[in-house]
């Protein structure tokens, strides 16, 4: 029994010293710690104490720097929210300007067929004293649209005596040239082409000599 007592005896003393060891080594480390901690503010409050301290003036020059700065800011800012208006402004414009014209060519499609009966109107008749008022009432109504039309942008295309393209024309018959000079030229139109505002709105049916 009593070699038992000596060997918990010494198990129990070697557990105490290690405890004993490893509260020393906690203890020297906390001590670096803090030693550490305080030769680090030593030294940052040496750097202060070294760092020359701004005068009025120099403060006043940073105020004024972080002001231009933020001066600098706000007109990016504003030149930007500008220009994203003006872009949206110039968009809107040109989306009623489009609307507008694209009313105003439906408008003058519808019309077009009107101006067509005139126009045989007038050639169908006859120029002698019995028809004489008719036709001048029927060229009055007809000068009137006209020229409202004009005044929208309506423009007649001249197509007899000019070479056939077929991005203007539309050929509904073909007829041999009476000369060399006459082949490929529109000699006829059975409608008349327009444009509107430099756009072509309606190609000119017409008779090619080939």
């Amino acid at each position: 029994m009593s070699i038992n007592k000596q060997i918990m005896f010494n198990i129990f003393k070697d557990m105490s010293d290690k405890e004993k060891k490893n509260e020393e080594v906690e203890e020297v480390e906390e001590t670096q710690q803090e030693e550490g901690a305080e030769t680090k503010d030593k030294k940052e409050k040496k750097k202060e104490k070294h760092e020359p301290k701004k005068t009025e003036k120099e403060k006043y020059e940073d105020t004024i720097t972080e002001l231009n700065f933020k001066i600098a800011e706000l007109n990016d800012k504003h030149l930007r929210l500008y220009s994203e208006f003006d872009n949206y402004r110039k968009r809107t414009s040109k989306e009623r300007i489009e609307l507008s014209k694209t009313a105003s060519e439906e408008m003058i499609l519808n019309l077009l067929p009107v101006l067509d009966d005139f126009e045989r109107a007038m050639k169908a008749i006859e120029p002698n004293e019995q028809t004489a008022t008719l036709r001048e009432g029927v060229e009055l109504i007809y000068n009137k649209m006209y020229t409202m039309l004009q005044a929208k942008g309506l423009k007649p295309m001249e197509s007899i005596g000019t070479e056939f393209d077929p991005e203007i024309h539309e050929a509904i018959a073909q007829i041999p040239a009476q000369d060399d000079d006459s082949k490929g030229k529109v000699i006829d139109e059975v409608e008349k082409g327009y444009y509107l505002n430099d756009k072509l709105i309606r190609y000119a049916k017409v008779i090619v000599a080939i």
